[in-house]
């Protein structure tokens, strides 16, 4: 396996494009994405844990009810969230625009959206624009990242990366997008993903290994500890790679998602690292727990905390916060057996041994968080489970992008 240019459009048959149309009143950003492949796909998805869900959501889930699809239209500036009956029209019109302009069924076009929630959609403007944003369509890295302009509204870096592996002895490629930088919390993080791919694969095996991956990466997230209304990720494998149709369990499989996950952990970290008002990427590494899911908990727990992210954005050792946090995350341990250290380019620093302090100087530790890249790793002391998860330090101007968000 190894890195690629081209983002969605590495894989064969895949166009991507982005265009302004207008959607939020006075920015002149890309605000409308389109995502085309030359034949169907087999398709999977997850989509929020959140009990109200955007319009787009609700359209796409129909969509994706026979595991097929040709193309994703997405949009920023809109949530399109909280909008009633008008919201749904609004997204299965999306839907049908897309389809109208490439003579395909709709339940072949998934609608994504994101931003303000509340506000009803511009229809109309998107019903102006979808014919320029089809003449946009390019199959290479332009194409790609005019649509990843398109979905974005925090976020400062642009979060994208394509692989390729041989599957039994043919190249198959994956690339993927993702936009999100608040309102990000694990339980399918607050987000857009899209990821295509040429492999043949059945939509079983395609749901298994992109719940496998989403688990691992994508849902060990979080900036806030808000889950949004719209979070949604999606796969489309169009089969042009000519690879043997990947149906069962076996290496073929275990290649396939070893990619996909890679994709997806690459992109969940830059996810992390463009939280909203964040000056640093945290990397909670937990060992020595009873299980996997017990590492997973805890590691999520203190990448969560208020607190702890607190303390790595003013580059405090303040390792008593993280042993707090280890102790509301809901799972049982000895706390005497805890070890905790802080880590980065600048070394590493033992902080915390067998739940009690440990003498170490302040101004290396400082030092040592004062970097753009951060690691917290904690010792359970116990079992063989360990996990990792991926959080931002809590800045002030977190708050100075959330109190205007709206305006």
């Amino acid at each position: 396996m190894k890195e690629i240019s081209g983002g969605v459009c590495a894989p064969k048959g895949f166009r991507a494009g982005g265009i302004w149309c207008g959607i939020k009143a006075g920015s002149k950003k890309r605000d409308l994405g389109l995502i085309y492949s030359e034949k169907l796909c087999t398709a999977a998805a997850m989509f929020t844990t959140n009990i109200v869900k955007a319009a787009s959501v609700i359209v796409s889930r129909e969509h994706l009810a026979d595991g097929k699809l040709r193309a994703v239209i997405a949009n920023s500036g809109n949530a399109n969230a909280c909008t009633g009956e008008a919201g749904l029209r609004a997204s299965r019109r999306m839907a049908e625009l897309t389809a109208e302009e490439f003579a395909l069924r709709n339940e072949d076009v998934a609608v994504a959206s994101t931003g303000v929630i509340g506000v009803p959609l511009p229809i109309a403007v998107i019903e102006s624009a979808v014919t320029s944003l089809a003449n946009s369509l390019q199959g290479d890295a332009a194409g790609h990242e005019a649509a990843l302009e398109a979905i974005m509204t925090t976020d400062i870096r642009k979060k994208d990366g394509a692989v390729e592996v041989v599957i039994d002895g043919v190249t198959v490629k994956l690339g993927g997008m993702v936009k999100g930088s608040g309102m990000i919390h694990p339980n399918m993080a607050t987000m857009l993903c899209f990821i295509t791919s040429d492999a043949a694969i059945s939509r079983e095996m395609l749901d298994k290994a992109l719940r496998s991956a989403v688990k691992h990466s994508f849902n060990r997230v979080t900036v806030d500890g808000d889950t949004s209304t719209n979070d949604t990720i999606l796969v489309m494998a169009n089969g042009m790679a000519g690879n043997n149709l990947i149906d069962k369990d076996g290496p073929a499989y275990d290649a396939f998602a070893e990619a996909l996950e890679s994709l997806c952990v690459k992109m969940a970290r830059a996810m992390a690292r463009d939280g909203e008002g964040a000056t640093k990427l945290v990397t909670v590494s937990v060992t020595g727990a009873a299980d996997e899911d017990t590492a997973e908990a805890l590691a999520k727990s203190v990448a969560s905390s208020s607190l702890v992210k607190a303390a790595c954005f003013g580059a405090d050792a303040n390792w008593g916060r993280v042993l707090c946090a280890l102790g509301y995350a809901g799972k049982d341990f000895d706390p005497e057996k805890v070890d905790v250290s802080f880590s980065g380019d600048a070394g590493e620093i033992l902080v915390c041994r067998s739940g009690a302090s440990v003498s170490f100087s302040e101004d290396e530790a400082k030092k040592i968080l004062s970097a753009e890249e951060i690691g917290i790793k904690v010792s359970m002391g116990k079992g063989p489970g360990s996990a990792v998860a991926w959080g931002c330090d809590l800045s002030y101007d977190y708050v100075k992008i959330n109190g205007d968000y709206r305006s």
